[in-house]
């Protein structure tokens, strides 16, 4: 029998990453992605179904979370706050989601539950993320005993972090090493066009792509 992960993918470079992971484990993908009113959902998603094309998945969700809008607090959400591009500062981020990946992931065990996966993959880095609190890996291992206390006995389900060590260059050595399409994955916080290399997100990617020596195949402004 088949062995499935449901696999969370914002279509960014680490989620991506972890899909491919998870697939070289000789997992078939079950692919998750959440619209939830960020700035730059259009972008987000086309960069999801391109990658789910080129991972030959056969069963994907699109979920869509408008709430999110109006709880606001959020510079990913609320377009009356902006977007920081002054650098990456310490401490909790205004482009800090409340509890997005806790969210995220009770809407993922049903599905995974559904599905019959074994596994739920999300791409969360601890060392080298924004300072998000629903990244730590602490966290997700606290997740992973309520998800299966709130399931059926039947289902047995873990949640993989293959990332959350790493840091940013090691997660693009690891993409170009697993043939991962970092071309068509998307992780500007303000821009659908060109990413505009300013905000917490492009300045983690480019740095890591420097660290890394390699080339960033986005376009940027």
């Amino acid at each position: 029998m088949t062995k499935k992960a449901l696999c969370i993918m914002s279509g960014g470079m680490d989620s991506t990453l972890v899909a491919y992971i998870m697939r070289s484990r000789g997992y078939e993908i079950v692919a998750l992605h959440f619209n939830y009113g960020q700035r730059t959902a259009d972008k987000e998603l086309e960069s999801f179904r391109s990658i789910c094309n080129d991972l030959e998945v056969r069963e994907k969700y699109e979920i869509d979370l408008d709430f999110f809008k109006t709880i606001g607090a959020s510079a990913l959400t609320d377009h009356s706050i902006d977007v920081p591009t002054g650098g990456i500062e310490a401490g909790v981020p205004i482009t800090y989601v409340p509890f997005r990946n806790g969210i995220f992931l009770s809407i993922a065990t049903a599905i995974a539950e559904k599905e019959g996966c074994s596994a739920i993959a999300i791409g969360v880095v601890e060392e080298d993320s924004s300072g998000y609190p629903d990244c730590r890996e602490s966290f997700i291992e606290a997740f992973t005993k309520a998800a299966n206390l709130g399931t059926k006995d039947s289902t047995k389900v873990t949640i993989e972090m293959p990332l959350v060590r790493l840091q940013k260059s090691q997660i693009v050595q690891e993409a170009l090493a697993l043939g991962a399409p970092l071309h068509l994955t998307w992780s500007c916080y303000q821009s659908e066009e060109r990413a505009c290399g300013v905000c917490d997100s492009c300045r983690l990617r480019l740095r890591g792509f420097e660290r890394a020596g390699a080339v960033d195949p986005i376009e940027y402004v």
